[in-house]
């Protein structure tokens, strides 16, 4: 479980209103899930800040603002990236031991070879989040 607040309103991301994992359709990542996720967000040594997003597509769960007929849907975001090697996760941009490293430092040292970004998306209504992993290049 992971709590964080945002606008005075408290967040929480438990087993209750995870959505699902979507991981890379070409190249997906081995060795990390949901619970590995809300692991780094609680163990970053850096403060974790989610952003209002907006999106043309309301929150399948509570579908709130169809009724009002809203053209755009809150949700709050975070992004981090992991890499990995050989497609196995190796290590994240909030994980303490990648303090003072780099993907290129880490990719010359031949322990990385691959990047993601990772999206972690919250309906501001019912909590309800998903968590997406997108390979990327760095």
């Amino acid at each position: 479980m992971f709590k964080f607040t945002y606008d005075e309103k408290e967040y929480i991301l438990n087993d209750e209103n995870f959505d699902e994992l979507i991981n890379d359709d070409d190249k997906p990542v081995e060795g990390i899930g949901k619970d590995m996720i809300i692991e780094l967000l609680n163990n970053s040594p850096e403060e974790i800040a989610f952003d209002e997003e907006f999106y043309i597509e309301a929150c399948p769960k509570c579908l709130k603002g169809i009724k009002e007929k809203e053209k755009f849907f809150p949700f709050l975001e975070y992004h981090l990236y992991i890499y990995t090697k050989g497609g196995k996760y190796i290590i994240s941009t909030i994980d303490k031991d990648y303090q003072g490293k780099s993907f290129n430092k880490l990719h010359r040292a031949n322990l990385v070879n691959d990047s993601y970004i990772v999206s972690i998306i919250i309906c501001k209504h019912c909590n309800d989040y998903i968590i997406q992993i997108e390979n990327c290049e760095v």
